[in-house]
C-alpha cells in the first residue's frame, strides 16, 4: 500500500531491518560484479578484515530503496537520486534497520526529499544522507507480487568442517 503525495507528512517515517548474512554478501557480490576480496573471500578477510565478510557499502543503498518502493511512499514511487555517506563497515551477521524521514515536499514537481540513516544492532549509524523520489499521485492497494527466487552456491556451509578438520593431518584418499 503507498502512500500518494498528497497523503505524505513532513515528518512521516518508515523502516526496514534486516540481518545480513555471508550469503547475502555474496549474492550481492555477484549481482552487483563487485568482486573485491572483503566481500568474498574469506581467507581474506580473516586476515584483513577481522575475520568479518564486510558488505557493500550500496547494500545499505538498496535498503533504503527497498524502504521508498515498498512503504514511503510505497509502490509506484520513482527514484529521482540519492546523496549517501558510509560511515562505518557492515560485517556479515550485522542487523541494519534503514529508517527514511520526510524533509521536504514540492507541490510543482510531485518530489519528496527524505533523510535516510542505516544502523547497526548497537544503533551506530552506518550510512547516512538523502533521497528525492517523484511519489505516486494515486493510492494504491497491491498484492507483493511473486519473484523469482535466488540461491547462492557457496562453501558456506563447509566453513565448519573445514575449520574443523585443518589442525588434522591428510589423509590419503582416492575417489574413484
Amino acid at each position: 500500500e503507498n502512500r500518494p503525495f498528497d497523503a505524505i507528512r513532513i515528518g512521516d517515517t518508515a523502516s526496514l531491518t534486516r540481518t545480513l548474512t555471508r550469503t547475502d554478501v555474496k549474492t550481492f557480490a555477484v549481482l552487483s560484479g563487485d568482486l573485491n576480496p572483503s566481500h568474498v573471500d574469506d581467507a581474506y578477510a580473516r586476515k584483513y578484515a577481522d575475520g568479518h565478510l564486510v558488505a557493500h557499502s550500496m547494500w545499505g543503498g538498496a535498503l533504503i530503496s527497498s524502504v521508498l518502493g515498498n512503504e514511503l511512499p510505497g509502490p509506484g514511487t520513482r527514484y529521482v537520486s540519492q546523496e549517501l555517506r558510509f560511515l562505518r563497515p557492515v560485517n556479515a551477521d550485522d542487523t541494519i534497520t534503514a529508517t527514511v524521514t520526510v524533509r521536504e515536499k514540492h507541490r510543482d514537481s510531485g518530489t519528496v526529499l527524505l533523510d535516510c540513516r542505516c544502523a547497526n544492532q548497537r544503533g551506530e549509524t552506518v550510512a547516512e544522507g538523502m533521497a528525492e523520489v517523484v511519489a505516486p499521485s494515486v493510492k494504491m492497494v497491491l498484492p507483493r507480487p511473486d519473484v523469482a527466487s535466488i540461491a547462492a552456491q557457496t562453501h558456506d556451509k563447509f566453513a565448519a568442517f573445514v575449520e574443523r578438520v585443518r589442525p588434522l593431518h591428510p589423509v590419503p584418499t582416492a575417489v574413484v
